[in-house]
C-alpha cells in the first residue's frame, strides 16, 4: 500500500509513530533506492549494505528532517551519498584480489547472479564506469531514474546547469565508448 507523502512525514514527525511511518517508507522506497544504489556500487551484496547503512543513517537522522523536501528526495541523497562514500572507500582501499581487478567490472556483472542483462548492457555499465564520479552519478540518475534536473541538484546540492553539462559530457564519452568498441 503506497502512502503519500504528506501522510508519510506527519507519522515520521510524531513520537507515537516515529517506527511505524519509518517502516512504511522503507517499504514504500526500498526497491526504487536499491536500484539507485545498485547502479552506483555494482554488486547486489554491497548494494543491499549501502541501502542497510542509508536508512540506520536516515533513522538516526529522522530529527533533523524538517519537511522542506519531499521525504524520498531526502533519504535518496542519503542513499547516493553513503553509496558515492562507499565507492570511494573501495578506490582507496581495495579489498579485492587481483584475479576481481583484472576481471573488469562488466566482467565481474556479468557474473553476477543476480545480473540478467545483456552484453550491450555490460558495455554499458563498463563505459559509464569509466566517468568521472559526478558524471557518473548525475548520468545514472538522470538515465535510468529519469530524475528531473532540479531532483538531482537537490541532492547533490549542486547547480542544474552544473548537471546539464555534466550529463552532457557524460553522453558524448559514452557515445565515444561505443565507438571505439564497436
Amino acid at each position: 500500500m503506497q502512502i503519500d507523502d504528506e501522510q508519510l512525514k506527519k507519522l515520521i514527525k510524531s513520537e507515537s509513530t516515529r517506527s511505524r511511518g519509518f517502516e512504511m517508507m522503507v517499504r514504500q522506497y526500498s526497491e526504487q533506492l536499491y536500484w539507485q544504489v545498485r547502479r552506483i556500487v555494482i554488486t547486489h551484496e554491497d548494494s543491499n549494505d549501502v541501502l542497510q547503512n542509508a536508512f540506520l543513517k536516515a533513522w538516526a537522522s529522522l530529527d533533523s528532517f524538517h519537511g522542506d523536501s519531499k521525504l524520498f528526495t531526502w533519504i535518496s541523497r542519503i542513499a547516493i551519498n553513503e553509496a558515492l562514500d562507499f565507492v570511494r572507500k573501495q578506490k582507496n582501499h581495495p579489498l579485492q584480489s587481483t584475479d576481481d581487478e583484472d576481471m573488469g567490472l562488466a566482467n565481474q556483472l556479468m557474473a553476477d547472479n543476480f545480473f540478467d542483462g545483456d552484453e550491450t548492457e555490460a558495455q554499458l555499465v563498463e563505459a559509464i564506469e569509466q566517468l568521472p564520479d559526478v558524471q557518473k552519478t548525475v548520468f545514472k540518475l538522470r538515465y535510468y531514474d529519469e530524475m528531473k534536473y532540479s531532483d538531482i541538484s537537490k541532492i547533490l546540492g549542486t547547480s542544474e546547469g552544473g548537471l546539464k553539462a555534466s550529463y552532457h559530457i557524460a553522453v558524448k564519452k559514452i557515445t565515444e565508448f561505443f565507438k571505439q568498441h564497436d
